[in-house]
């Protein structure tokens, strides 16, 4: 078990104060008993979010409500009953010091029940849940679902803290909220994985979000939205950690904004690590010419491969 002195768990224990609870499923779906094709009822939803804008809006260290009972549990149950048991086509695997024993899962390639509420979450009324809680106009989903889907975190596994990537380069489009439906049944604070925010100086957490089963997080993101799940999964049972992940978009790009990847930050007093790696490339796209960064991205792939070797 983690350790009970770790000060992680008072944060929790004050941010479960502030979940917002749900006496019904907040979203009202078709397939509400588990049976697919889902989709989101529009006349139920029309005004979802509204109550929550102002909160949501002043909440600290950035923008961000968490929902309980967010969907029918049935649906959450039948995401469980037909989880990936392993990776397909466009899914990613990751274990490195910021992304231990991570998988990302394509909706693209699952059962077609799973597929038709992925589909649901880039849809006109879950849209406008989104836009009328975050204030955020014209918010544009992401048909790729570049980076989103199923995520799973295994036993000892974590996320460093981080700032997302701000620019879908296929869609052209800027990163401007994520959100977040856990499918942890019974998870405690001890198990690990809580969702941290942390403020702009990357100096205090602020928030620590317990990822406990049909609880739903959202929050704006920004260079400065530090976020991340850096407590190692540590279930009694080796149960891993798994979530639904979204993103969505604005027409807001434009050419005098500049590129940014994940960027992995460390924690004050932690032996958590930077992902210089990705950091140094960004500069040479940022201060060099073309031609001369391509030549330094290459050196430093070679260089990082041969420390793996």
């Amino acid at each position: 078990m983690a350790d009970a002195s770790n000060p992680v768990f008072e944060i929790s224990a004050k941010t479960e104060a502030k979940i917002v609870q749900s006496d019904t499923p907040y979203l009202a779906m078709t397939g509400a008993d588990g049976t697919a094709p889902f989709s989101f009822e529009q006349e139920q939803n029309l005004d979802q979010g509204k109550e929550l804008a102002e909160a949501y809006a002043s909440n600290a260290p950035f923008p961000h409500i968490a929902i309980d009972n967010f969907l029918p549990p049935e649906v959450l149950q039948y995401c469980l009953k037909n989880f990936p048991q392993k990776l397909g086509a466009n899914g990613e695997a990751f274990d490195r010091a910021q992304e231990r024993f991570k998988a990302s899962f394509n909706p693209d390639v699952m059962e077609p029940g799973l597929r038709s509420l992925f589909y649901a979450f880039n849809s006109m009324p879950f849209i406008r849940f989104v836009e009328n809680l975050t204030g955020i106009k014209g918010l544009i989903p992401d048909p790729y679902f570049m980076g989103a889907g199923f995520h799973e975190i295994g036993q000892g596994g974590h996320l460093s803290m981080h700032a997302d990537f701000n620019h879908h380069k296929p869609m052209n489009v800027e990163r401007r909220v994520n959100l977040l439906i856990y499918l942890n049944e019974n998870w405690e604070a001890e198990y690990g994985g809580q969702l941290e925010l942390w403020d702009q100086g990357m100096k205090n957490c602020v928030q620590s979000i317990i990822p406990k089963f049909n609880r739903c997080a959202v929050f704006s993101t920004t260079s400065e939205s530090w976020h991340g799940n850096p407590q190692p999964v540590n279930h009694p049972k080796g149960q891993n950690r798994r979530s639904i992940a979204l993103y969505y978009y604005t027409s807001t790009w434009d050419d005098e904004k500049v590129t940014k990847t994940t960027d992995f930050r460390a924690r004050p007093g932690t032996e958590d690590k930077r992902d210089w790696y990705v950091k140094s490339n960004e500069f040479y796209d940022e201060y060099l010419p073309p031609f001369v960064a391509r030549k330094m991205k290459k050196l430093n792939h070679k260089i990082v491969n041969r420390k793996k070797d």
